[in-house]
């Protein structure tokens, strides 16, 4: 469990810290160098484009001076490095992911408590919505909304809409039903605890308990709910993506570079590391997040009651 926890902390950490390190610009295009393959040496380079007077590029020269990493796992069709952007199309992926589940969870902590805790026609009409909302094909509805979004954009340049806000937001619109009705079996049990039926005798209203009590004392369960949905929800952002239905250019992620790597394979040159190394960095980090997502749910299984 520790083991899991301060390797997802070094990712967390390696992903922030990506514009300090010393990476070719992701953007710079360099035409003569167009599918040069991967080398490894030599591993270091003058800095390829002039100083800037931001914060990080000071940072950044004052850490590893003019220099910069060779680009050791090749250049793709424009010459750009691959290295750089595979690092900071991680940025973007894992940004969509923690922030796409995290609404996600709010949602489903939000509709599981309430369900379970008033019970009742209230708890009917949330599950039953629910479950209906579940068994609908989600993956279509979300091409079908994300491409209906990008059409009224083109059809009205003027208006103002950020598709990756709207990628966001609809990425969370159907992730949250696993969290709902894990919370939701959570609260029904803890709304016959000792401590929710002293609540009620001190007079405390019961959005009062749901708040105060019933919702922290169920953030264990929510908490394993979201490990599990972050690795889902990158999967998800990745696929829409490589359809070209997610990030757009001049973003980058890790669907986006797997795109113009498949895009770039042709019989006359075989560019295999154009997807070799986003899909290396996807299939790694989804490994890490679902290993550390099993162990939260063993973890704090035997302190619920529960069998792992």
């Amino acid at each position: 469990m520790k083991r899991s926890l301060y390797l997802c902390a070094l990712l967390l950490l390696g992903t922030l810290s990506i514009p300090l390190l010393p990476l070719a610009d992701p953007a710079a295009v360099h035409p003569e160098l167009a599918l040069a393959a991967p080398t490894l040496a030599p591993w270091w380079l003058p800095r390829s484009e002039p100083n800037s007077s931001q914060w990080n590029e000071r940072a950044r020269e004052a850490l590893f001076g003019p220099r910069e990493l060779a680009p050791l796992w090749g250049r793709d069709a424009l010459g750009r490095c691959v290295l750089s952007r595979t690092l900071y199309g991680a940025r973007a992926s894992l940004l969509v992911a923690v922030v796409a589940s995290l609404a996600a969870l709010i949602i489903g902590v939000s509709v599981g408590a309430s369900a379970g805790f008033f019970g009742g026609r209230l708890d009917s009409l949330l599950m039953r919505s629910t479950d209906i909302f579940g068994a609908l094909p989600l993956i279509f509805m979300v091409i079908f909304a994300v491409g209906l979004l990008r059409t009224y954009r083109t059809a009205h340049p003027e208006t103002v809409l950020n598709p990756n806000l709207a990628l966001l937001g609809i990425t969370a619109a159907v992730s949250w039903i696993p969290a709902a009705r894990i919370v939701r079996a959570d609260v029904l049990r803890l709304r016959q605890a000792t401590f929710v039926e002293a609540a009620r005798c001190m007079g405390t209203r019961d959005s009062s308990i749901l708040r105060l009590h019933v919702i922290p004392n169920s953030m264990p369960v929510a908490l394993t709910a979201w490990t599990l949905t972050v690795p889902r929800v990158l999967m998800l952002e990745s696929f829409l993506s490589f359809l070209g239905l997610g990030m757009e250019a001049p973003d980058v992620s890790w669907g986006v570079l797997l795109r113009q790597g498949h895009e770039a394979l042709t019989a006359v040159h075989l560019s295999w590391w154009l997807i070799l190394a986003p899909a290396l960095a996807l299939t790694v980090t989804l490994l890490l997040l679902n290993h550390l997502g099993e162990q939260v749910r063993i973890h704090l299984a035997p302190r619920r009651g529960e069998a792992p």
